[in-house]
């Protein structure tokens, strides 16, 4: 057992989040193949600019982050401005400044719900939901404290609107765009 920093005691693997204290167990059974390449392809994206811009930050995926005491989650994917708050290169003691969560039937209640409240209510600057069954991204951004919808970015698969509401500007960067089709372009070569 590992002593943290917000007073936890976990095992160096927990299989379970804690959000506003409760424990919450995780899937047992590892994600499907359209979420783990949704976080692949984002994961690409996200360390491909930070590498280029030579910015201090990191990308995690499926790491611990220790927002708080009542909240200890295990996002799918994370940018982490803040390097201090990786301890020993083993876990996130802070709040990131980015989260993505992918929607699946086991954890889209607390994803939508618990989670969101939380990430707001620690500060996570920008938080992304997607919606894998419908190739859709909600984009959250932090103003004043509250959580503010920016968009919903779909990929059209309808000629007169392919071009609307593509490409997501990350608020925490200068000049990063995410155009979503990058993103689940696999999802349209396995339709082929």
């Amino acid at each position: 057992m590992e002593n943290l920093s917000y007073g936890y005691e976990l095992n160096e693997d927990p299989d379970f989040e804690i959000i506003g204290g409760e424990k919450f167990i995780m899937a047992a059974a590892a994600p499907f193949v359209n979420h783990i390449t949704i976080i692949s392809r984002l994961n690409h994206i996200f360390v491909q600019y930070i590498d280029e811009k030579n910015i201090n930050a990191i990308v995690v995926a499926d790491a611990d982050v220790y927002l708080s005491n009542e909240d200890h989650f295990r996002p799918d994917l994370s940018i982490v401005c803040n390097l201090e708050t990786v301890k020993n290169g083993k876990k996130v003691y802070g709040v990131p400044d980015l989260v993505v969560e992918v929607l699946s039937d086991s954890t889209m209640k607390n994803d939508l719900g618990l989670k969101k409240s939380a990430y707001e209510k620690n500060g996570v600057k920008e938080y992304w939901i997607i919606d894998q069954w419908s190739r859709r991204i909600e984009v959250y951004h932090l103003i004043n404290g509250k959580y503010e919808l920016d968009d919903v970015y779909k990929v059209s698969d309808d000629e007169e609107n392919k071009n609307l509401h593509n490409e997501i500007k990350v608020s925490i960067f200068d000049d990063l765009i995410v155009d979503i089709r990058n993103v689940f372009k696999w999802w349209f070569k396995s339709e082929n």
